[in-house]
């Protein structure tokens, strides 16, 4: 089954480019967003995007936990 396209709330969806954007920044990897650079990747394969863009998903959930962390605390 295929992921859903939109976000569950549509109107989220500027904030999560911001967040993805700022969390590619802080791990060296602002390039690799096709926000960023909107060049054509049908040319790479599957691997080296995933080499590309997984870190900064890695990053977005890390910060996305260490939120809810902190608000459990609370």
């Amino acid at each position: 089954m295929s992921r859903p396209k939109e976000p569950l709330v549509p109107k989220s969806r500027e904030a999560l480019t911001r967040f993805k954007l700022e969390c590619a920044r802080e791990i060296g990897a602002l390039q690799y967003c096709k926000e960023n650079n909107d060049h054509y990747k049908g040319n790479l394969s599957s691997y080296q995007n995933g080499k590309e863009g997984g870190p900064i998903g890695g990053q977005m959930v890390k910060k996305m936990i260490a939120f809810a962390e902190r608000q459990m605390m609370n």
